[in-house]
């Protein structure tokens, strides 16, 4: 399950199948770059019959009324309403909801490098909100594939106005991304809600740009289709399993980074996703506001996300033939769930702890580790930077343990 960017010509990013003879040559050919990123790799397939997830193009924009400096000059309209009234909602909030257009360097003459043959060309198209806002500053929040590989972002105010946008700081995984823009007058900033008290079968309404700014501020309506609901996406950072909420209301290419709204005003929700199958429709998802907010309030710290770090590209013992997996490397038949080491990158802690290719992690910190997802679960979710964890792994056939030291991304030479 994947994104996509583009409003005009959708494309969407799958999982491609990585040839595996010879078996490990082609593993590290591609792992080290990742490995550099993530920390960890996966090289996954996407089966026939797998399910496609789709991001919509478009960000939109709500802002929130947090920290709002008593010094600003822009007024702002109270957006958390208990009418029940869509209409008043929307009225509302549409001050506060912006278009994102994502431009690139073009280069008009394929063989040459020089500046002046280049120029920004619009690579895709999403939505946003302002979420808040601090004396004559602007933040909004929308999806990081709508804004990813920029060179310069436009926004679209509800007036119709462009102005440039300002990448504070995004992350790939969690799929989020703020921005900011100069205060500008008459716009608001929405309230985000409680993503937790949500209840199946609530009320709830999407707003964003779907397919460009033709149909701007566009409004559909829906219901909480299902809560804590886990979607597998690809992202450009690696796999990774995405809490969303699930909802009917109509989301389409372009809804990206929009919010998804409660019957008080309150922004409850990013719309990211959907499923885009033949066949199947009212499959959308949101990124709840409960996980958007923490990330929100770290890529306004310190611009990106600190993660702890191993350092390994990680390959899924399922693209190994099992005839390798116990003649070459000796892997007992009975071990049938693990992830397997794929590269180590120089410096890192893995690399300071010992670990080589092809060793098969089995376990981290004491938890089960049956694909490159589960530890990558682990690792994000349930440890910190400089915690000591032990890893449990076979490597020629000898079960092991080893202890890992974490560290972030920019502590290493890798």
């Amino acid at each position: 399950m994947g994104y996509y960017d583009e409003t005009d010509s959708t494309r969407e990013k799958t999982k491609e199948r990585k040839s595996l003879r010879p078996i490990f040559s082609s593993i590290i050919s591609g792992v080290v770059g990742g490995a550099l990123v993530l920390g960890v790799t996966t090289y996954t397939n996407q089966t026939p019959d797998q399910v496609s997830v789709t991001n919509h193009d478009k960000a939109v924009e709500t802002v929130t009324q947090s920290q709002s400096s008593s010094s600003d000059n822009t007024p702002t309209q109270p957006v958390s309403l208990s009418t029940n009234s869509i209409a008043d909602i929307v009225d509302a909030l549409s001050p506060g909801i912006v278009g994102i257009t994502n431009l690139q360097a073009a280069t008009s003459n394929p063989f040459s490098r020089s500046q002046s043959d280049s120029q920004s060309v619009e690579a895709g198209t999403g939505s946003g909100f302002i979420f808040k806002k601090e004396g004559d500053i602007e933040y909004i929040l929308t999806n990081n594939h709508v804004i990813e590989g920029a060179q310069n972002i436009e926004v679209t105010l509800h007036d119709g106005k462009k102005v440039s946008g300002e990448l504070v700081g995004a992350d790939a995984l969690t799929d989020i991304a703020v921005l900011k823009i100069e205060a500008q007058e008459n716009t608001v900033v929405a309230n985000l809600g409680d993503s937790s008290s949500l209840r199946t079968g609530e009320d709830v309404i999407a707003i964003g740009n779907p397919l460009g700014e033709e149909f701007s501020r566009t409004v559909t309506q829906g219901i909480v289709s299902g809560i804590d609901r886990t979607i597998d996406v690809t992202t450009s950072e690696g796999d990774w399993a995405l809490n969303v909420i699930q909802t009917d209301a109509a989301i389409n290419p372009g809804n990206s980074g929009g919010p998804l709204i409660n019957m008080n005003g309150e922004v409850i929700g990013i719309n990211s996703l959907k499923i885009s199958q033949s066949g199947v429709e009212g499959l959308g998802f949101a990124i709840p506001s409960n996980d958007v907010l923490p990330i929100a309030e770290e890529l306004m710290q310190n611009g990106k996300i600190q993660r702890p770090f191993i350092g390994v590209g990680l390959v899924e013992m399922n693209e190994v033939p099992a005839y390798f997996l116990q003649e070459n490397m000796k892997l007992p038949e009975e071990v049938t769930e693990g992830v397997i080491v794929g590269n180590v990158s120089p410096g890192s802690p893995a690399d300071e702890a010992g670990l080589v290719q092809q060793d098969v992690i089995v376990a981290l910190g004491g938890q089960k580790v049956t694909s490159s997802n589960d530890l990558r679960r682990i690792l994000y979710s349930e440890t910190k930077i400089g915690d000591e964890v032990e890893v449990t792994l076979y490597r020629g056939g000898e079960k092991m343990t080893v202890n890992i030291t974490l560290t972030n991304r920019d502590a290493t030479n890798a």
